[in-house]
């Protein structure tokens, strides 16, 4: 009986909302919400000043008892909704309407401490643990951030100026932070200076990243643009990043707590990407990889202005791998380094890294490369007795910058394999390839085409 009068008062709850989707996605996990309810119900005022954490956080709480009977979407329409940070639910999406933009508090006490990811053992800034992410959920299924391409606002120079002047005693908070959550899809939204990193989806599987812009300075600190962390089949497509950091960085886990916790970063398609970012990788793997990375897979990418095109990052301590990467289709156009391997990233949560941790790097794949205005073609630093190997580079061309260097490769602790790549290649990796993998197979990701949803 008592179950029986908790699925009434649910449906009472959910009779409430009225539904407005239209069209569908056929057999998709993932679809139009059979109850719709705007903010603005909750009390919520767009006036950019009023905070309205209340608002959405009941919310959230009274559509996640629509979970069962079709789910819910929370329409964001046209303003400016100030709040603090909140958590998402489950078959739920959150919709953002033309116009729309979400602030974040720029009130510290807004955010609260939370621990810091078991995978890490502390904050990636400071020891201890973290301010709470902007948005966020945990142990999530079937969860749509999407919209008519609205923005969701950090108002992160509060926390950079206090970062750059070393004010903070915890880790900023990331704009977006998912864990232990299947089923994701972040669609044709606009992430806007963020504290941090952007978009952290953390221990998840199925996540679909699609249409997405992602701004902040360049100068901004750490501002990654997306970074999958221990996560698997995860597909970021049709994406426009400018970011004071990665605009794409794999991560798995921090030296000693990524190793034992254990979870690697994997099965991930990464495609018709543009990245500007001056002083980083259009996508990076690692630096904390120590739960590994494996069958990462990009292709027809775009880097502007950025200072790498897909770096390997890692160290003595890391321990985990690297391997299984395959890369195709690059435009690059101004760039420091085109290829770039990094074997003495430092950096290190404590003073407790195992020195006998090393990383394996193998099955590294480049193919069909276009740069233009480069300083240096390859800067490629494996680790003294521990070489990354099976590197293979095919069919690369770098047209060189009025002021390149005049060393265009520079190795080091590493070994491959070349063919028709100029300019000429240093000799560890000389030895005569043919063109460079790439697997045949599709990864399946997610549902095969978007939601149509309009509410």
């Amino acid at each position: 009986m008592a179950t029986t009068r908790m699925l009434h008062a649910a449906a009472a709850v959910c009779a409430v909302a009225v539904a407005l989707c239209a069209g569908g996605i056929g057999a998709s996990p993932a679809g139009c919400r059979k109850h719709v309810k705007k903010i603005t119900d909750y009390g919520a005022v767009g006036d950019g000043t009023t905070t309205n954490t209340a608002a959405f956080a009941k919310a959230v709480a009274e559509l996640s008892r629509c979970a069962d009977d079709g789910g819910a979407a929370l329409v964001v329409p046209a303003g400016k909704w100030l709040t603090g940070p909140f958590n998402l639910t489950s078959h739920f999406t959150l919709f953002l309407d033309h116009g729309a933009e979400i602030l974040a508090s720029q009130n510290m006490e807004d955010w609260p401490l939370i621990a810091p990811l078991p995978s890490y053992g502390r904050g990636r800034d400071e020891p201890g643990p973290r301010y709470s992410n902007f948005i966020a959920g945990s142990n999530l299924t079937d969860v749509i951030i999407t919209g008519n391409n609205g923005t969701i606002n950090g108002q992160g120079q509060v926390w950079w100026d206090k970062y750059h002047a070393k004010e903070l005693t915890y880790t900023r908070g990331y704009l977006l932070e998912l864990l232990y959550s299947d089923n994701i899809i972040v669609s044709n939204v606009t992430f806007v200076d963020s504290p941090s990193w952007n978009l952290h989806p953390t221990y998840c599987t199925n996540v679909t990243i699609s249409g997405v812009t992602i701004l902040a300075p360049v100068h901004s600190p750490n501002t990654d643009g997306i970074d999958p962390d221990s996560s698997s089949h995860v597909k970021i497509e049709d994406c426009y990043i400018v970011s004071g950091d990665d605009c794409i960085a794999v991560k798995s886990g921090w030296d000693q707590y990524g190793i034992k916790f254990n979870m690697p970063s994997q099965h991930i398609v990464i495609r018709r990407l543009t990245c500007i970012s001056p002083t980083s990788a259009m996508i990076a793997l690692g630096s904390e990889m120590s739960g590994g990375i494996q069958d990462v897979r990009a292709e027809d990418n775009v880097a502007i202005n950025t200072e790498s095109a897909v770096r390997i990052k890692s160290g003595v301590g890391r321990g985990g791998f690297v391997k299984d990467v395959f890369v195709r289709g690059l435009s690059l156009h101004t760039m420091k380094w085109v290829f770039w391997m990094t074997g003495n990233y430092g950096q290190h949560p404590d003073n407790s890294s195992d020195p006998r941790a090393l990383p394996e790097v193998t099955g590294i794949n480049y193919s069909d490369v276009f740069a233009e205005n480069v300083t240096m073609a390859g800067r490629m630093e494996g680790i003294p007795n521990d070489p990354y190997t099976g590197i293979c580079i095919s069919n690369v061309t770098a047209q060189l910058a009025p002021d390149a260097k005049k060393l265009q490769w520079n190795c080091t602790d590493v070994k491959g394999v070349t063919s028709d790549v100029s300019p000429k290649p240093c000799p560890e990796l000389r030895a005569a390839g043919k063109p460079c993998a790439f697997p045949e197979e599709e990864l399946v990701i997610g549902p095969p085409e978007l939601p149509k949803c309009t509410y």
